[in-house]
């Protein structure tokens, strides 16, 4: 009897009303997924093609390299380590892969970045916006990552603009959350000191809170920037190409070689991103 207890309300219809949600979106909006998924797909097509991979491999690395010795404070190990590890990358035949997935990586970054700062100073600035976007990054934070792939199949098919869907809905959170408590952690003192000389809200946002936030805002950004990253392997099951690609092919196949290879590749673009990224947040600060 306490076994049939459960049973007394009938079977709620989530997974129809799921896929209803779903069809109804995909039919309502297709007039703004397909231009989307057109030119936006181009234009990453462009950037991985036509610009990164035209880029001589040398003289990308010295780029790198450069950047990484004057961000990292004028030390050479880590551009020895990125003078290295790409020409790694290189040698194992991976260096058209490793183009792709900065290309996903940058792209699905940039465009968390930008959404993720103004959610931020609005949830910073708004209680109601906090109260509202707060379930919404739970929510997004703690469903599992495959998850993603769904909507992001049904929206707009398979390849590259999927995989950076999924990376953006994946990697958003941090920027926003690391933005609104930067704000909300700005001194107090700082804030009544700008409203008593007439600061306008733009001149108070812009000049004293965003500044005394920037280390906490780009610790949010490293960690959007990681987690984007981290979705490359994940992506490469809708299609989206790189080395995640390999890897998966690999796993597949049960080469270890490969994946191995294709792995340490993943590894390396991963320590180089993340170093480059804290050197700039201890420069600024």
């Amino acid at each position: 009897m306490l076994n049939n207890a459960l049973d007394f309300i009938p079977e709620i219809p989530l997974s129809d009303a799921a896929t209803a949600v779903t069809d109804f979106i995909t039919d309502k909006f297709s007039f703004l997924f397909n231009p989307i998924k057109e030119h936006f797909g181009t234009f990453m097509e462009f950037m991985s093609e036509d610009v990164l991979m035209n880029i001589p491999p040398i003289i990308f690395i010295i780029v790198i390299a450069i950047l990484a010795f004057f961000i990292s404070g004028k030390k050479f190990g880590l551009a020895v380590f990125s003078i290295v590890g790409l020409w790694l990358i290189y040698n194992q035949g991976h260096w058209d892969n490793l183009m792709n997935t900065v290309t996903l990586v940058l792209l699905a970054s940039i465009l968390s970045v930008i959404i993720g700062v103004p959610i931020g100073i609005l949830m910073s600035k708004s209680k109601t916006a906090n109260a509202i976007f707060t379930p919404i990054l739970d929510f997004m934070q703690t469903m599992p990552a495959f998850v993603y792939l769904i909507p992001a199949v049904a929206f707009f098919g398979i390849g590259m603009v999927p995989g950076v869907f999924a990376s953006l809905i994946f990697a958003t959170p941090p920027t926003v959350r690391f933005t609104n408590l930067g704000i909300r952690q700005v001194s107090k003192d700082l804030v009544e000191a700008a409203d008593a000389f007439g600061s306008t809200g733009a001149q108070k946002l812009f000049k004293v809170e965003l500044p005394m936030a920037k280390a906490t805002i780009m610790a949010g950004i490293n960690q959007t920037v990681m987690l984007a990253l981290s979705m490359v392997v994940i992506a490469s099951m809708i299609g989206a190409p790189g080395l995640g690609r390999e890897v998966l092919s690999s796993l597949q196949r049960a080469q270890v070689g490969p994946g191995f290879v294709a792995g340490i590749g993943i590894v390396i673009l991963a320590i180089i991103i993340d170093r480059i990224t804290q050197n700039m947040n201890k420069k600024k600060d």
